[in-house]
């Protein structure tokens, strides 16, 4: 217990799914947390999770794309938490479309959210962080970020994008002294709305349960992860029993990337 005691966090995508999980990991663990998300939607239920671990939580509205949204959102943070020590940048979208058939708009939509989004929030948490002595960002990458899959072109690439600028964005941050620290999470699938979505336009004649049980024997564990087993890695780099970590990569997917 206590983890992240007197921590301050900020998830993005924080109302439902890995957002969400993470949220309430975080405030178990004895963070305030910030949630943002482009709705709200289900915000009402989570800081209801968070007030009954006995913690603090607020929800904020960001579009993630936006680059004076984040800077309002980390100065709303500061402005009401004295600080920010994590921040999570969660928030993600996917276009399950091979390269033939994903079009430029679909494109440009998901590099936005899951690159651009990434891009500024790391960005602006850096500049937060580094007045107040340190903190820790995670990304949330994806398996996908590792390994291509022929159906998911623009989400592989952002992904994989994600990857890479985390690593460059931790040496610069090591190399500066700001005792930040940059890690990235690679999840396999995890059985959230996002991924019951993705099944849903996969299955043939409509067979999700099908779809659902080859999905799962792509993982050697037998069966998809739970939104509590990425919250677990997150709150595990957002602790400074991680302390000798940046640059990293966490993955939390089934034995997916070990074949």
């Amino acid at each position: 217990m206590n983890r992240v005691e007197e921590k301050v966090a900020l998830v993005t995508g924080g109302r439902r799914g890995l957002g969400r999980a993470i949220a309430i990991m975080l405030a178990k663990e004895g963070a305030k947390v910030v949630i943002t998300d482009r709705k709200e939607e289900g915000s009402k239920d989570v800081l209801k999770a968070i007030k009954a671990t006995g913690n603090e939580g607020i929800f904020l509205l960001h579009d993630v794309r936006e680059e004076e949204e984040w800077k309002r959102v980390i100065d709303e943070t500061v402005s009401r938490f004295g600080k920010l020590d994590i921040l999570v940048n969660n928030a993600g979208v996917g276009a399950g479309k091979n390269i033939e058939d994903v079009t430029l708009d679909e494109w440009r939509w998901v590099m936005s959210i899951n690159l651009d989004g990434v891009f500024l929030g790391t960005k602006y948490a850096i500049e937060a962080m580094k007045k107040t002595g340190g903190g820790s960002i995670i990304n949330m990458s994806s398996i996908e970020g590792i390994v291509g899959d022929a159906r998911m072109a623009a989400y592989d690439t952002s992904k994989g994008g994600l990857r890479t600028l985390s690593k460059s964005a931790a040496l610069h941050c090591a190399k500066r002294g700001y005792n930040i620290r940059i890690n990235t999470v690679h999840p396999g699938f995890i059985d959230t709305a996002m991924v019951r979505g993705f099944l849903k336009a996969q299955a043939k004649d409509g067979d999700v349960t099908a779809a659902r049980k080859a999905l799962e024997a792509l993982h050697p564990i037998g069966h998809l992860g739970e939104p509590d087993d990425v919250a677990y890695a997150v709150l595990y780099l957002a602790s400074d029993e991680s302390k000798f970590a940046t640059g990293s990569e966490l993955v939390v997917d089934g034995g997916y990337t070990a074949e």
